[in-house]
């Protein structure tokens, strides 16, 4: 069944609901404080860790560089993914094959056979012990842990956070968390320090969070609107610069999207 995603039109702080399965809400958006934030009921969809055409390198990955055949039909959304892998502090893993060893601490976003993805530190409260594993992404240190913004949002910068193009603390910035009821979220925007991102995900009720890529060229979500010629993909942050071929068309980058189950 396609899911019925509308066009969200004029987005103010509350939830306002823009995709749904079987007449069942399966996502959601809102724009607080130039922070736009979608949110996703992981009872009806599910998150899928994609591979770029050049990182990782290689053919074969189990998601590739475009949503693919099998997701086409099924898609609700779709944004950027971390940073580059040859960026200190990541990992990635994907179908049983890894391109970046995973390290213990590092912020995790960790998707089971089962469907269903949690995020947390690796090995200090995810995986789940028993659990089938797809795909991890590690991405730094949480932004977010136990509902608190982690202090060095504050303290540090580029060190903890990721270089910024001139050199500046806000910049476009995204990020995906979860919340105490499994419900998955990301936010973005295109002027943010990571204690501004870190605080819209709090407001949205989330308890961990993985800061993912930053800087305006990788930075981007888009809503895909379902029509018999196929979908149209929606840009969902304001001034963001986009990708080409709104990943319907091959991409360098790995990228994240949001399938119906």
């Amino acid at each position: 069944m396609a899911p019925l995603v509308k066009v969200p039109g004029q987005v103010g702080p509350e939830w306002k609901p823009v995709a749904s399965l079987g007449g069942q809400p399966a996502a959601w958006i809102a724009r607080r404080g130039g922070v736009t934030v979608l949110r996703f009921n992981q009872q009806l969809v599910h998150l899928a860790l994609h591979a770029g055409l050049g990182e990782p390198e290689g053919h074969g990955w189990i998601h590739g560089d475009r949503i693919g055949a099998g997701e086409v039909h099924r898609v609700v959304a779709a944004f950027n993914g971390g940073f580059k892998l040859s960026y200190g502090s990541v990992g990635f893993s994907l179908g049983g094959r890894v391109a970046v060893p995973l390290s213990a601490g590092l912020a995790s976003i960790v998707t089971y056979a089962n469907g269903k993805t949690q995020i947390g530190a690796w090995l200090q409260g995810v995986p789940t012990r028993g659990l089938k594993i797809v795909s991890v992404m590690q991405n730094l240190h949480l932004l977010v842990d136990h509902g608190v913004v982690s202090s060095r949002a504050t303290t540090c910068g580029s060190a903890c956070w990721g270089s910024t193009l001139g050199g500046g603390t806000d910049v476009a910035r995204s990020a995906l968390g979860i919340t105490g009821d499994g419900e998955l979220v990301w936010a973005a925007g295109e002027s943010l320090s990571p204690a501004q991102i870190g605080q819209s995900l709090v407001g949205a009720g989330v308890e961990r969070a993985v800061e993912l890529d930053i800087n305006p060229e990788w930075v981007a979500g888009y809503l895909y609107v379902h029509r018999s010629s196929g979908p149209t993909p929606l840009p969902v942050v304001p001034g963001q610069p986009g990708i080409p071929g709104r990943l319907l068309a091959p991409y360098n980058r790995d990228f994240f999207t949001i399938i119906a189950n």
